[in-house]
């Protein structure tokens, strides 16, 4: 730009952390004259240097203004639904998002459609901007680590030019040549020779090719080499069409002689119709060639690679067996015959259930007859053939007795087999019950033919250094680093000049999954295996590799998942996207995370209604000297105290022994039982695999037959001391807008019978029905009971607009004008939940269900919003309401996976309040957690390591959380210390 005063240039350079520099060049010789060294100097008029929001009121925000200073790491925190995210991703993300689509014309916004202006007047000075979210990643079982982050795609362009194959019968290499060097070589072995060139056609395959002989015939050929044998085409020919077959045409019979015009054109048409492959026959032995990739001594052959020759999601490359998934679905004989004590009658073949008149039991009946068996008899007395017959079918002749009249009837029955008819049921059926239905029999196996690879085996015999993809596929990260720093010296000359820039760029890609902590990931581990806090790390490895500057990165919660000493390495992260220039706003509450950030905007004071404030904002400095409650934690004016003593238990264990899924190295679990148990450990080392994937399936099917399988064990014991097994996690309570906490926790039922027993309402002859906004009669039907209109707007975003008729209340006049203490249900479901515990106190029924909401901290939520606008952390709380609302039987095992997610250090305090209150009930509560301020309050900690990935998978320490302090170099003892002196 110019400078007003000198008329020369001024060449802007942002430097760290925005401290903006410039060169003053003069205006002659092309910018080239004169210029001064760098000089500091004060932002000029008119440059912005912040993201100025106005009047942001989206959800629960009042009427905010902010100013946020561009290159920064920004901290927005506070506690739970008090407007982080409606500030950071319904405001700030929305509105440049918006304006991005903006730029589209109106023609291509129709198509990809547009986003709604959030409620805010202004944002000024917003770049670019980017949202890492958590729930980002694909659920397909198709996509993987390796497709997700393009590693994968770079691999398969590396092995479809550089990579050797190998035969997959003989184990040599494969060869390759061009038709003059098959001329020379025929000239040079065979000088002189009598030899007979042939086009292979058939290799290994049954059948009688009847058709195959007719075309060859009608193409000039009498002669056909079949099965080691010269043979004559006759007419009708055919052969045995259970028997494996080679078949080749006799092209020609000749003199090898060199220079022989006859001899090329020959070897022309053999390659022709043997598709780039022809044999030579001399003296009863065959040699292959080929213009294709070909083993010398078996002569197989494989077309030219190309990299999706190698993608396991396109027909070429992946395996048929399982079509490129990895794995197959079985169906399990456990799940068929669940008791073999019953009957066939009484349910003993589960997909069948109870007897009936159908068709299928007429089919069970005929076997039994067949085989002397009743349909009373118990399932393990039945004669294995019969049940041979009934598993897997049968087209055999039986013997009917038909009792109207008494005599023998001889007819054919063809029976598919229960397990056959389920096979088809599930992989041919447009149905997606039936397919479910279906499903509930099977379970996942490995694919026997691919091990799990997902290719075809012609695929995994293309080589590089020993190593097939499927071999990379399967590595950790951090050895397939060290496998690619250590590959250049060890290739060609010419393969070096092929791959460099492609291994240039893996090995790029791989150090930033380092970066952030994912070494003990693999390339093919299933992405929707991924915790949020791992697949918003891959996301986020792939931005820091896209070295953009100028933009606006928004992250929620990155530290999920992360052990405190992984943390460290996200935090390195997060500061280096802010050094080349960019602006990072992270929603989190991890206290190393503040005390990093350059900027801090601490929302509250409250949550819901009474949020939507900032409290505090600035430096770490600024925030310490305010009153917030975040800063009262920080100082440690306010802690999450410890409990005075430790609960023992009550003297029995659930013990789980031998799990070897996954990483895990032959674990034995003891878990206390009448204990606060925390399962802790660095990432990836083999907590959810031991607790979420063989623990809690275990029990889930024992307590409630479900239908997945575990990881492998030995055994378990200890079941019988425990009455079933309840998991609370963060998925959402409902996926529409018409669900809410007080339908999910059953209370809106009680609610809407109350409403019922109005005297107004009983003249009126009104039932619960009535007063439901999802059925017809009581709902107002303009809006079908959703309060709102959706209006189209073509190319813009669609409009929500209060519904005219019923103006939001969702009901009809006549509902509405039965009032209960003067409120309608439409005045209820508007209600906060602390405002309704007071008001139905004289209702014990629905006075103790919403307490329950009101003791997990989830006053401020009204008891009709809608579930989708909920966090994970409040849908959790509402569960967890649900659960305290039952009776409690006090032998229950409650399972949560990092409980934490979205919690302020408020939030934490009371959440373990109530988990407490579970466990004095008698309960057992089984946490995974890496939060110091809950492993601290632990009565028992299960840690495991040392590392994660392969040199995980252990229970390095088991005790007390004082006991594993004093635990020389474990990572969670090093900073769970800090806590305890703290």
């Amino acid at each position: 730009m110019n400078c007003k005063f000198c008329q020369n240039y001024i060449f802007l350079a942002y430097g760290k952390h925005g401290n903006r520099r410039g060169f003053l060049l003069g205006k002659n010789e092309n910018f080239k004259a004169n210029p001064i060294s760098f000089v500091n100097f004060a932002p000029l008029s008119g440059l912005k240097t912040h993201i100025e929001v106005y009047g942001a009121r989206e959800h629960n925000l009042k009427d905010l203004s902010l100013r946020i200073p561009y290159e920064r790491f920004v901290v927005i925190t506070g506690l739970s639904g008090s407007g982080k995210s409606s500030l950071a991703f319904d405001t700030i993300y929305a509105e440049g998002q918006r304006r991005y689509m903006e730029t589209f014309s109106a023609y291509a916004r129709q198509f990809i459609g547009s986003l709604e202006r959030p409620n805010v007047d202004k944002i000024d000075g917003l770049s670019p901007v980017i949202a890492i979210e958590q729930k980002t990643t694909s659920k397909n079982p198709r996509s993987t680590v390796g497709t997700v982050t393009e590693i994968y795609d770079f691999l398969r362009l590396l092995y479809a030019r550089v990579a050797d194959a190998y035969s997959y019968l003989s184990g040599k290499k494969m060869v390759q040549y061009n038709e003059d060097q098959i001329i020379e070589w025929i000239e040079t072995d065979y000088a002189g020779e009598d030899i007979v060139l042939l086009a292979p056609v058939v290799k290994a395959r049954k059948g009688h090719y009847r058709e195959l002989f007719v075309q060859i015939a009608k193409k000039g050929f009498v002669q056909v080499w079949i099965d080691g044998e010269l043979r004559e085409i006759e007419r009708g020919m055919k052969l045995d069409r259970y028997k494996t077959h080679d078949i080749s045409i006799v092209i020609d019979k000749v003199k090898v002689r060199k220079g022989s015009r006859r001899l090329k054109q020959s070897i022309e048409t053999a390659m022709h119709h043997g598709e780039n492959v022809l044999q030579i026959l001399h003296k009863d032995k065959l040699r292959y060639f080929s213009k294709n990739l070909m083993c010398p001594d078996t002569g197989i052959a494989y077309p030219d690679p190309d990299p999706n020759t190698f993608s396991f999601n396109s027909p070429k490359g992946a395996c048929p067996v399982c079509k490129g998934l990895g794995y197959t679905y079985e169906i399990s004989d456990e799940v068929l015959i669940p008791d073999e004590n019953l009957s066939i009658k009484n349910g003993g073949l589960a997909p069948l259930g109870t007897y009936k008149k159908s068709w299928i039991f007429s089919q069970m009946e005929a076997i039994a007859y067949r085989y002397g068996f009743t349909l009373d008899t118990p399932v393990k007395d039945i004669p294995p053939e019969a049940m041979e017959v009934i598993m897997h079918g049968s087209e055999e002749d039986f013997e009917v007795k038909n009792n109207t009249v008494g005599i023998v009837q001889i007819y054919s029955i063809r029976f598919e087999g229960l397990k056959n008819f389920i096979k088809n049921q599930f992989e041919r059926n447009d149905s997606a019950r039936i397919r479910r239905w279906a499903k509930q029999f099977m379970h996942e196996k490995k694919c026997t033919s691919c091990g799990g690879q997902r290719l075809h085996k012609t695929a995994l015999h293309y080589k590089l250094e020993a190593k097939t993809i499927g071999d990379l596929a399967e590595m950790e990260i951090s050895d397939l680093a060290a496998w690619l720093d250590a590959l250049p010296p060890k290739l060609s000359e010419r393969q070096w000049k092929i791959g460099e820039e492609i291994i240039k760029e893996l090995r790029t890609r791989v150090q930033f999954l380092l970066d952030v902590g994912l070494d003990y990931l693999s390339l093919n581990r299933s992405s929707g295996s991924l915790s949020g806090g791992e697949s918003q790390r891959i996301r986020l490895a792939t931005q820091i590799g896209s070295r953009l500057v100028g933009v606006l990165y928004i992250l929620d919660e990155p530290s999920i998942g992360l052990h405190s000493r992984d943390n460290e390495r996200l935090i390195r992260s997060l500061s280096e996207l802010r050094d080349i220039g960019n602006t990072v706003i992270v929603v989190e509450h991890d206290e190393e995370m503040m005390r990093h950030a350059d900027y801090i905007i601490d929302m509250g004071p409250g949550a819901g209604i009474h949020g939507g404030e900032i409290v505090a904002y600035g430096s770490l400095e600024d925030i310490l000297k305010s009153e917030s409650l975040t800063a009262q934690y920080l100082t440690g004016k306010r802690q999450i105290t410890m409990p005075e003593e430790r609960r023992k238990g009550n003297g029995k264990f659930l013990i789980l022994e031998g799990a070897t899924g996954n990483n895990l190295k032959g674990v034995n679990l003891k878990i206390p039982l009448g204990t606060l148990t925390l399962v802790t450990g660095v990432s990836g080392s083999g907590k959810s695999s031991l607790i979420n994937e063989t623990l809690y399936p275990i029990l889930k099917k024992h307590f409630y037959r479900g239908v997945k399988e575990p990881l492998p064990y030995e055994k378990i014991r200890g079941i019988k001391h425990i009455d079933k097994v309840i998991d609370i996690d963060q998925s959402p309570i409902g996926r529409t807008p018409r669900s809410n906490p007080v339908t999910y926790i059953g209370v809106f039922s009680e609610i809407r019978n109350l409403f019922t027993r109005v005297p107004e309402a009983k003249i009126r002859g009104y039932k619960p029905g009535r007063f439901s906004f999802n059925v017809k009669g009581g709902r107002c039907e303009t809006c079908k009971g959703a309060g709102v209109r959706i209006v189209e707007m073509n190319f813009l975003p669609d409009v929500q607009v209060l519904c005219e008729t019923c103006l939001g209340k969702r009901f009809n006049r006549e509902t509405l004008e039965i009032r209960y203490k003067g409120k309608s249900i439409s005045d209820v479901l508007n209600m906060t939940v602390e405002d309704a515990v007071e008001f139905f106190q004289p209702v014990p029924k629905i006075y103790r269900k919403l307490k329950t909401l009101l003791d997990v901290g989830l006053g401020y939520i009204s008891l009709g919003q809608p579930s989708t606008t909920l966090s994970g952390g409040e849908a959790q709380r509402i569960k967890l309401a649900a659960e305290l609302s039952k009776k409690s039987t006090g032998n229950t095992l409650y399972i949560l996976d990092e409980p934490t997610t979205g919690l302020h250090f408020e939030d934490i305090k009371v959440l373990m309040d109530v988990l407490q209150r579970l466990v004095d009930k008698g309960n057992t509560v089984l946490i995974i957690e890496h939060n110091m301020d809950v492993i601290k309050l632990a009565d028992y900690v299960i840690d495991l390591g040392p590392e994660g990935g392969r040199k995980g998978g252990e229970i390095v320490f088991a005790g007390t959380p004082g006991k594993l302090v004093k635990v020389k170099k474990n990572f969670t003892g090093k900073y769970l210390k800090k806590h305890l002196n703290h």
